[in-house]
Order: structure tokens, then sequence, then C-alpha cells
């Protein structure tokens, strides 16, 4: 095992850090803090808890990842693909759930690391991913919409689920506050139109300051406009941490593990993916393993200082990207401005109205939705990718990350199998004759007493059945099996060779074997099949089969 495959890509490039690096690794970090100030805040009000925890995850988790982590501009946070599943551990095991869940899940991820798992993003289907992002999408904009309008829901009216949540909306229409509409739409409209006329300033931080100048000064505005201080008591300095009054029981313990188990498998996608992205825009090679260890590491200190769930947030890595930042310096330079706001500024965030949160969410929504995508995959993929797709989609608004993900994985692997099994073939040879193939039939001299079926594809439980639609004539005095088509065979495929063997010789037909690859050779050498059959009648070439066949 190489000794270097978790190392930080943070020791590798501090090899060859300059000055003018340095600087421009401030600036980009000192942007992205920007950037990353309002919507910490905004994603940790999306998740269902207070204010400031968006706040100590962007600090915590993305100084830890940079120091850690197997890319070169990553930087972590809270994100949206985390706040419906935050919001229904915070609303249904409390906040000492969240925290159990977040290290256990920590503790995965550093596992998955260690054992070099980062590879295995490639067996998550791209149908899958793009399903439950937009499910993800559409379940942060249905929960903004009571903000957006300014809706008050009715005493104990405390809606988790995306369709409760619609629900109590209609419910309480009757509570809609123009005012919060006002703001709601002019900071939605700064979020749309501002960058096409500037670049530098992040938008949402000009929502922000619109958002508040407006319920400041613009009499008769606050009247229906809830702010962050009228909702919550946003704390100043650092995290006092009480752990005495957790619940830390192998009860609690077990309750929480399926949540652990899903952040861990979110974080490791979206920060996997979030490095591919960064890969392209730096031309560099980020390391999965080490990202993942990160990771881990990233989301265990970030509950330690207060914080939620963390991963790579593909858009403020954009941002560090196009701002020059080129090494970790810049994601842990984001982090330590961050940590000064949290010290000196903090209580200024009180002034945020509800409604330029909500814009700002939704802004994200749409952004993360990538709705051209899903778009494009419903014209153009197969059915079975598109039904993977859509599942997955309806699944996570209706229910939840959890079972959309399950459902989906399973749907995915067993159409892919039926596919599978639809591709392999066991035919006679006369249907397989390729002029262009110099083994072809019409190329060889086969005894009428020979039959030749070549097999193609791997050979697995969805298509071992076809191996008994083999038949032979009354005149038949030998079978030969060509394999050079088959990578590998699974138990289900073997025994149904074995099937065939039993078949034959109670035929008095012999069995002949062409062309068997190496992982299908060493499962016939394990079962038994091979010495059954006779290593005789194992040839390495269809030409040898022949002139053994012709014996029988």
């Amino acid at each position: 095992m190489s000794k270097c495959y978790l190392k930080p890509k943070l020791f590798s490039v501090m090899k060859s850090y300059t000055r003018e690096q340095l600087v421009k690794d401030i600036i980009a970090g000192i942007v992205v803090a920007i950037i990353a100030l309002p919507l910490s805040i905004a994603l940790a009000l999306a998740s269902g808890v207070t204010p400031e925890c968006g706040i100590y995850t962007a600090i915590a988790a993305g100084f830890v990842c940079a120091f850690l982590g197997g890319s070169r501009i990553q930087i972590a946070g809270p994100t949206a693909a985390f706040a419906a599943i935050v919001a229904g551990v915070v609303a249904t095991q409390g906040m000492d759930g969240l925290f159990l869940a977040t290290v256990m899940a920590g503790i995965l991820l550093i596992l998955m690391g260690i054992f070099k798992l980062g590879g295995l993003i490639k067996f998550i289907p791209y149908t899958i991913t793009t399903g439950f992002t937009a499910g993800i999408a559409v379940t942060i904009l249905i929960g903004q919409i009571k903000d957006f309008l300014g809706l008050t829901y009715a005493d104990g009216v405390k809606p988790i689920e995306t369709m409760e949540k619609v629900l109590a909306n209609i419910e309480s229409i009757s509570t809609f506050s123009w005012q919060a509409l006002v703001v709601g739409l002019v900071c939605l409209a700064i979020l749309i139109f501002y960058p096409k006329v500037e670049k530098r300033i992040p938008p949402s931080l000009i929502a922000v300051v619109a958002g508040v100048l407006m319920v400041k000064f613009i009499p008769g505005m606050d009247a229906g406009v809830f702010t962050i201080g009228d909702l919550y008591d946003v704390p100043q300095g650092l995290p006092k941490l009480d752990f005495s009054g957790m619940d830390f029981s192998f009860a609690k313990i077990t309750a929480v593990f399926p949540d652990a188990v899903t952040i861990a498998i979110l974080a490791a996608i979206e920060s996997l993916l979030s490095c591919v992205v960064a890969d392209s825009m730096v031309n560099s090679k980020h390391n999965p393993n080490a990202e993942l260890v990160a990771q881990g590491a990233g989301n265990i200190a970030s509950v330690l200082f207060g914080g939620i769930p963390a991963t790579g947030a593909i858009a403020r890595t954009a941002a560090n990207a196009k701002n020059g930042g080129r090494t970790p310096i810049a994601g842990m330079v984001h982090a330590v401005v961050l940590l000064l706001v949290l010290l000196f500024l903090m209580p200024y965030a009180e002034w945020i109205p509800m409604p330029t949160i909500a814009a700002i969410l939704f802004m994200v929504a749409y952004n993360m939705s990538e709705w051209k995508k899903f778009v494009s995959v419903i014209k153009s993929a197969p059915k079975s990718d598109i039904l993977v797709m859509v599942v997955t989609f309806v699944l996570t608004i209706v229910f939840d990350l959890v079972v959309a993900i399950e459902v989906g994985m399973i749907l995915a692997a067993m159409l892919f199998l039926k596919r599978m099994s639809e591709e392999t073939r066991v035919s006679g040879w006369k249907y397989v004759e390729d002029e262009n193939d110099a083994d072809s039939l019409d190329l060889k001299v086969v005894p009428k007493n020979v039959r030749v079926y070549e097999i193609t594809s791997p050979m697995f439980f969805g298509a071992a059945d076809k191996i008994l639609d083999i038949r032979l004539k009354d005149f038949t005095h030998c079978l030969v099996l060509r394999m050079r088509g088959v990578p590998a065979l699974d138990a289900t495929a073997m025994n149904a060779l074995e099937q065939l063997h039993k078949k034959c010789r109670a035929q008095n037909v012999a069995l002949v074997l062409s062309h068997v690859n190496e992982q299908p050779l060493d499962v016939m050498k394990k079962s038994g099949f091979y010495d059954a059959v006779g290593a005789e009648n194992f040839c390495p070439h269809i030409d040898d089969a022949l002139v053994v066949a012709s014996k029988y």
C-alpha cells in the first residue's frame, strides 16, 4: 500500500509555493468568505438550525478540509444538498441526534478513504445524482415559500416533510404579507440581474444590504417582514458547547445510524463531484481518498465546533478558482475570514430579512437543480435511465433522500441486469457468422454430428437461463461451447453449465469448451466442473476444439 495515497494536497503544493500565489490565495479566500457568509446563514436556516451554525460549519469544516484535503481548490461548508436531511434529523432526533449522526458519518468517511473507496463514486449512476439533486432543489424551494411570502403558520403547525410544508403553505395563505413579497422580489431581481452588470461583488451580499435597507428605512415595510433577529438570538463569539444534556445511548446511536450512512454517502458524492469540477478548472488532479479522509475529519470538527454536516461546495469552489485561488491556502483563508466575522460582526446578521434569505435559497435551488441536464436526459436517454431519474426525483420530494437513493440504486441495478441479460447471447454458430471475422463458420469445417454454440457477454444470474436453452439434435455426438466473449462467470451461470453437462452425459454427448477466459476458468476449476468435463476437452482455440470434437 502506497504511503502517500492519503497525503494532503497542501503538503504537495507547498514545495513550489510563491509569494505571488500567496497574495492570490488570500484575495480568493476573502472573496469566497464574502460569498459564503450569507449562504452559510441561509443554509443553516434551511436546515432547521440557528443561523450561526452555518458560520461554525464553514469555519471548522472549511479549514480542516482545506488543510487535509486531496484537492487544490476545494471549498467545504454547508450545502443545499444536506438541508432536507439535517432538518429531518433535527426535527426527529434533536441536536444530539444530529451530533451523533455527523460524528459517525465522519468516521465512515475516514474509513472509506483509508480503504481506498474514493474510486467507487463512478458506480453511482448519473441518473440518480441528477434525480436527487433536482429533487433536493425542489424541496428547498418549497421550504422557502413561507418566508418569501411572509406566511405565518398556525400554533402547533411545524411541518417537517416537503408535502407537509406544501399543505401548511396552502392553509396559511391568508396570512400573506405584501411587504415580505416586495422585499423578496427585489432581492431576487438583484440576484438574477446584478451579475450581468457587475461580477466583482457577490450578488448575495448586495441583496442582503438591499433587504436590510428596505426594512430599516422604508416606512411601513418592517410591519410585515420578519428578520433573523425577530426569530433567533444570534450569539457573538466562539460557540459554547454543552454535552451534558445530550443522549449518547446505544439506542440513540442505533436510531441515527441510517442518517449517518446517508450523510456519509452524500458527503462523499458531493465532495468528489466538486473535486472533479475543480480539476477541470485549474488543470489538476485530486486525490479522492485523501479528500474522503478530509471530509470525515471536517464533519467531525464541524459538529464539535457547533456546526452541521458539510461537504464540498461546487459554487464556492468555482468562485475560488475564478478569483485566483490555486492552493488549499485559499480555503484556509476563507475560514479565518469567517472566524473574524463571527467574532466581531455577527450581531449585524440579526438585521437580515427572512425574505432575503428565501430569495438567496431560491437561487441556490435553481442553480443546483441543473434543469437543463434533467431535460436533456429525458430527451435523449434510454427509457430505463429516464425511469430511474424520475423515480429518484419524485421520491426525494415525496419521501426523503434515503428512500430515493435506496430505491434508485435498486431500480438502476435491476434495469442494468435486465439490459445485460438481453445483450447476452447463446447462439448456434450459424447465427453469428461474420464475413469480417477470420474465425467465422464459413471458414471452418464443422462435422454434421457436432454443434457449435458461441456465448457472448458476461454470464451471470440474469442471463444464466439462456445456457439451458441450448438444444441437442438426435444425431449430435459433441457440443462445442465457444466462450471467447465471456469475460466473467458467476455461481448461477456455473450451476447452469453443470446442468447442461449433466444433460449432455444423459444423451451421451461430449462437451468441449473453446477459449475459456481466466476468470471463468478459475470458477470452473474451483467448482469441479473442469475436472468433470476433462482437461482434454478445454481448448485454447476453436480450431483445436473442432479437432477434438471430430473424434467423437
